[in-house]
């Protein structure tokens, strides 16, 4: 399957890419993820995409409610990212097919709770509604251990943008190899320099860097036109001490860049040995 980042929603971007798919012969079908808040500034995005016929259409960070009934209709499954369990049961309420539970230990924008606590929690919430677990997973050994929490799956998105086909800048992959999860933080700097106004309660982790330092020491300072030029133009360079390199705190567990196809058979092959090797029960001393 192939999915596609509809993110901001620039409608422009979103037509390339599904044109780019339907030229494609990989099985599987379509699927699309949206920013949920943006998607309510530009509707029209969503007909484009229910008019290539996804399989599924994923959306985060907001309300699905007004959309569910639009998705299912054209023959799609409605996947809700959520960061809470209050809202793993709104998504449900409100008709979702599939939950991810996204932990704050992920790169890019998150909430508050951590995976490890937040994904059975879910599971309980939603159940039977089949769920993701999301957030700090990079290997055989997460995808064990959320499936072990009850999750039918797991979604990487740091293990793959250090991947071959990653649309990430050489220079942000080699640091991310370069670099240990203790190095993550979580600022608005980068949402500001680009201009977005994100909700509250979602900060966006990246690797901590000249620019977060600066924000850290002078939040209410002025980020200018001069100053979002110049991180326009990093982003471009591969600037890695003045652009954002979005990545979570599994960064310790990514030491290489192999073709996705690897990765996906790799940490499946992982965790299929662990779990075969898996003890019926843990013997507890005395």
């Amino acid at each position: 399957r192939i999915w596609i980042g509809g993110g901001y929603c620039d409608p422009e971007w979103i037509g390339a890419e599904l044109e780019l798919a339907a030229g494609t012969d990989i099985g599987g079908g379509i699927g699309i993820g949206f920013i949920t808040w943006r998607l309510d500034t530009a509707p029209a995005v969503l007909d484009l995409a229910l008019a290539s016929a996804p399989r599924a259409v994923l959306l985060s960070f907001g309300d699905i409610a007004p959309y569910v009934q639009r998705i299912q209709r054209a023959g799609a499954k409605v996947v809700a990212q959520v960061q809470s369990v209050a809202q793993a049961r709104a998504a449900c309420a409100a008709g979702a097919d599939v939950i991810v539970a996204q932990g704050r230990e992920a790169g890019g924008h998150a909430g508050e709770r951590a995976t490890l606590a937040l994904v059975p929690a879910v599971v309980d919430a939603v159940a039977p509604l089949p769920v993701i677990a999301a957030g700090g997973i990079a290997d055989g050994r997460g995808l064990a251990a959320a499936l072990m929490l009850g999750a039918c799956g797991a979604m990487l998105g740091s293990r793959f943008y250090a991947s071959a086909e990653s649309l990430a800048h050489p220079r942000a992959k080699a640091r991310v190899i370069a670099s240990s999860g203790d190095e993550t933080v979580r600022s608005a700097v980068f949402d500001r320099l680009r201009g977005w106004d994100w909700p509250a309660g979602y900060a966006l982790r990246t690797l901590a860097n000249a620019t977060t330092r600066a924000y850290a020491a002078a939040p209410d300072a002025a980020l200018d036109a001069t100053a979002r030029a110049t991180f326009t133009a990093a982003s471009a360079a591969g600037d890695v001490e003045r652009a954002a390199v979005i990545i979570g705190e599994a960064a310790d567990l990514i030491d290489s860049l192999p073709p996705a196809a690897v990765l996906i058979e790799t940490i499946v092959g992982e965790a299929a040995a662990l779990l075969a090797n898996a003890p019926g029960h843990l013997a507890l001393p005395g």
